[in-house]
């Protein structure tokens, strides 16, 4: 298998702000051929700065599959940290199509002093976290989670989402806003207020695009219903656009030792 840093060609899976910034990094460098793939979840994605393809690969199987046709001689997974069942895909890609994976796994988000998180295992046991009274929650799950909500219909639901909610949800205390981060912490704040939100759900995604909402709720006193994140399969784990940069950058030496 080649050394990463003379990997001419770049598959990146994406779908998040690290895909884009990575892609933008790469294509800037110049020297490489780099294509990023979305799921095709979003309807109306940003404009990205490299050539994109959009939709499913058939399995492990199928993007291993591409990877050989294409050519590609290293798979970046950059895929959002829910993505578990993309990115165990990707590990199989790579191990079928014998090419090197870098896994981009940013950190999730710590409880700090002051805030009122009750972590839960997923979706479900989030809603059934909120108890039987009716309460205002702001829930920031993707558009794609929120059927669990159907549960506990008694709850006041304000959803945000970068698109619309499709097919609408049969609750009747529904508000729905379309938006996109980054967030600010002004913001997440008047919004906060203006609903008189009780309680937040969310998942543990990282980053600094939307945890605004988190420092709001500890300012406000708002318990976080956090949605604890699946483990990331293996790969090269790195925590942000300049890891993956910097193994790229890696000499051959370098890279034998496992950096």
């Amino acid at each position: 298998m080649p050394p990463l840093y003379s990997a001419p060609s770049i598959l990146i899976l994406g779908g998040t702000t690290d895909a884009r910034l990575l892609a933008k990094a790469l294509a800037e460098q110049g020297g490489r051929r780099v294509e990023l793939s979305l799921a095709g979840r979003t309807k109306a994605p940003l404009a990205m700065p490299v050539p994109t393809r959009v939709g499913g690969f058939g399995g492990a199987a199928g993007l291993a599959d591409y990877l050989r046709a294409g050519g590609f001689s290293l798979l970046v997974d950059a895929t959002h940290p829910f993505a578990a069942r993309i990115s165990a895909n990707a590990v199989q890609a790579a191990r079928l199509a014998e090419v090197p994976l870098i896994s981009l796994h940013r950190p999730g988000w710590e409880a700090q002093a002051g805030d009122d998180w009750r972590m839960v295992a997923d979706v479900p046991a989030a809603v059934a976290a909120l108890g039987p009274a009716a309460a205002r929650v702001f829930v920031t799950l993707g558009r794609q989670e929120v059927a669990p909500l159907l549960a506990a219909p008694q709850h006041h639901y304000l959803i945000r989402s970068v698109d619309p909610i499709d097919p609408p949800l049969p609750l009747p205390h529904l508000e729905c806003v379309l938006d996109r981060g980054p967030f600010s912490l002004d913001g997440e704040m008047a919004l906060l207020r203006q609903h008189r939100i009780s309680h937040i759900l969310s998942k543990n995604s990282g980053g600094e695009a939307a945890r605004a909402k988190l420092d709001a709720a500890r300012q406000l006193g708002i318990p976080v219903i956090m949605v604890a994140r699946p483990d990331k399969p293996a790969g090269m784990l790195v925590e942000n656009v300049a890891g993956v940069l910097g193994l790229l950058h890696q000499t051959g030496p370098a890279m034998d030792r496992g950096v």
